[in-house]
């Protein structure tokens, strides 16, 4: 046999393997959504979103943080002929951690869960809710790309009295058919529960973080507000007011108690407030809109320049000295009511920036009462002490003299604030993908901030207001301490180590430009560079050029003389950034797909949206659906040529679209992952 015919039979052979391979793979379809509709009193309708999820797998719930999955939505076109009544309902979600994202998130787990929306129906004649529903499912080992199904609910007009009932489609009745309660509780249990951290409703905020959290939060925050100049002092001055009913201990207690309440009374209002003003579905949109982002972190900038003296935050003086003033002269409860506001006004100058970020954070958390919780736990903080020393006032001698320590915490508070900000910023740039905040570029922020509050604490650096450091006290070198430690601990990050302490707040890994640990990437010669030329050609991991779209970059194989490197990847694709981060930052993989090789990326999740005139209707799973964005194109693409949807996937051809070796998913093996290169490029 001549060598030409055994490479052509070799050829040939792994074709056929690569094809067999191919027939095997499966569309993998977790989760089958179903569309019911109840009427629940005279013109008002349940409109639900029943899923139906396999054991082993889950959705997420309504509020995700930037970084993490998709979160589960329900997109309405504008009503007519109705109106919706009150927010999305959701079931409760379990909060657990998912090696996928590296986080822990608000998901379903079970194997059914139902969402609702009430909806008015105001026309006389019938009327058509419609809209999309995304959403996007997990194991404990992949993702599948994000999935969109339209939804549409004929409702009849107010004329009509159709009798209560509950329409349950044809696809949930088989689905449920011969599987009882006691086999979903079963397959339920089953699941693994070692990392489930609580119940909690679908108000969890996106990191859940649940209502303890915000409250311990708020009192944490109190507490360090006492310790502050415009606090501290005002303990003896606010116990020398209820001196006066030293020989009554009954009114004493009572004056004591209201003067808390007051307190709490006015800063659980002011959280109140600020969830009234915004309410559910604006606070949910707090948490991914850039705009708002950038204000909040404008705001804590803001306060912590406050921090540092360089100017102070004051109510009008008249305001507090009119009521100091009516407070002395109307005496009995209301006086002491009028203390209260006396003192929340008073100490303004250094509650609000704590108080102003407790509320950009718990309002940013997307729950409607966050603001109040977070409130509640910082106005007890702030009453307790106040209201026992009103009671004890003996116990005053135990507390430390006031001096300049009270301005190094208003200092070392602005340090942290200020830290705390970039974490604002770092969610407007990474939903806007603006690119000015790389995960490095943050790290050393942060390492700078932290550097600069340890050399405050050992005296290296003052602010106008401190005073002379005579000595070093004990609290001040832990702090100093603490502060240098974690400067240590950032430093590994700015070679690409998790950091994992800390990794909720810092920008996802793939923006980091370097690994030093795995060797720098930028493996591309600028003769492959010739290749990549288009508007479709991005910069990916490690440097790595790439095509976005299918046909252009196929054209520049063929021009090049070169196979296919085909990557379904996706923006939100864990496994594919590990795959990115473990396989491709080796050297021999860089050099492989930046010499031998044009590679073509195509992102399943892209929410760009299509040209009407490049919109189409596809029924690549099983159902119709109209295709509107890049990310649903190549989704499909990848599901009708390839009959896979999961990510990564990873497919070789030669000019003629034909496989040259069997396709390869999520495997972090470098030595297979050569081999599966290599064989391609052999075949072609």
């Amino acid at each position: 046999m001549t060598n030409f015919m055994k490479k052509n039979f070799v050829t040939g052979l792994f074709i056929l393997i690569a094809g067999f391979t191919n027939l095997q793979a499966q569309i993998l379809e977790p989760v089958k959504w179903s569309f019911s509709q109840e009427k629940i009193s005279e013109n008002t309708y349940d409109v639900k979103f029943t899923a139906q999820i396999d054991a082993g797998w889950s959705i997420y719930g309504m509020n995700v943080a930037p970084g993490g999955p998709i979160p589960t939505t329900f997109e309405f076109n504008e009503p007519s002929g109705f109106r919706f009544v009150g927010d999305m309902q959701a079931p409760p979600v379990v909060v657990k951690f998912d090696p996928n994202f590296d986080m822990e998130l608000s998901m379903h787990s079970e194997r059914q869960v139902t969402f609702k929306r009430t909806v008015e129906v105001l026309s006389e004649s019938p009327v058509r809710v419609t809209g999309e529903l995304m959403f996007m499912s997990c194991d404990a080992t992949s993702c599948l790309p994000p999935d969109y199904i339209e939804f549409a609910f004929n409702l009849p007009g107010r004329e009509q009295r159709a009798e209560q009932t509950v329409a349950v489609t044809s696809e949930l009745q088989e689905i449920t058919d011969g599987v009882s309660d006691d086999d979903i509780t079963d397959e339920t249990a089953q699941e693994d529960e070692s990392d489930t951290r609580i119940y909690v409703p679908e108000t969890e905020d996106e990191t859940g973080r649940s209502f303890w959290g915000m409250f311990i939060t708020g009192i944490l925050g109190g507490l360090l507000a006492l310790l502050t100049p415009c606090v501290f002092p005002m303990i003896p001055l606010t116990v020398s007011f209820f001196l006066r009913n030293s020989d009554n201990r009954a009114r004493a207690v009572r004056d004591a108690l209201f003067y808390g309440f007051t307190i709490v009374f006015s800063y659980v209002v002011l959280g109140l407030a600020i969830s009234m003003i915004f309410g559910a579905d604006t606070l949910n949109a707090l948490a991914t809109s850039p705009g708002f982002n950038l204000f909040f972190f404008a705001l804590l900038v803001f306060f912590a320049a406050s921090f540092f003296g360089a100017f102070e935050l004051t109510m009008p003086a008249s305001w507090s000295t009119a009521l100091d003033s009516k407070a002395d002269k109307t005496g009995g409860l209301i006086g002491v009511v009028l203390m209260g506001f006396t003192f929340v006004l008073v100490s303004f100058s250094c509650t609000g920036p704590i108080v102003g970020t407790l509320l950009v954070d718990a309002a940013t958390g997307g729950n409607v009462f966050g603001p109040a919780i977070g409130m509640l736990g910082f106005s007890l903080s702030l009453a307790i002490p106040f209201s026992l020393f009103a009671v004890f006032p003996t116990a005053l001698k135990s507390l430390p003299k006031s001096g300049g320590w009270m301005n190094a915490v208003k200092v070392v508070l602005g340090f942290v604030v200020l830290g705390f900000s970039l974490k604002f910023l770092t969610t407007a740039d990474s939903v806007a993908q603006w690119g000015i905040l790389d995960r490095e570029v943050f790290i050393v922020l942060w390492i700078a901030i932290s550097l600069l509050l340890g050399l405050y604490l050992i005296g290296k650096i003052k602010f106008a207001h401190d005073s002379d450091l005579k000595y070093m006290s004990v609290p001040r070198l832990v702090l100093a301490i603490i502060a240098f430690a974690f400067v240590f601990y950032l430093l590994p990050g700015l070679w690409g180590a998790p950091l994992r302490a800390v990794s909720s707040f810092l920008p996802s890994p793939v923006t980091q430009d370097f690994d030093l640990s795995r060797g720098v990437a930028s493996a591309t010669p600028a003769a492959s560079s010739d290749i990549y030329v288009g508007e479709s050609v991005k910069s990916g991991p490690h440097g790595l050029l790439a095509f976005t779209d299918y046909e252009e970059g196929l054209a520049a194989a063929r021009k090049a003389g070169k196979p296919v490197f085909l990557d379904f990847t996706g923006l939100g694709c864990a496994n594919c950034r590990k795959m990115e981060a473990n396989v491709w930052s080796d050297t021999q993989v860089q050099q492989r797909l930046a010499n031998d090789f044009v590679k073509i990326s195509l992102f399943v999740d892209d929410r760009t949206a299509l040209p009407e005139d490049q919109q189409f209707v596809s029924s690549a799973l099983g159902r119709e659906r109209t295709i509107r964005t890049v990310g649903q194109k190549w989704s499909v693409f990848q599901a009708e040529r390839y009959n896979m949807n999961t990510q990564p996937y990873y497919v070789i051809l030669n000019h003629d679209e034909e496989m040259l070796a069997p396709p390869r998913g999520y495997d972090l093996n470098i030595e297979k992952y050569i081999e599966f290169l290599e064989e391609g490029k052999r075949n072609f």
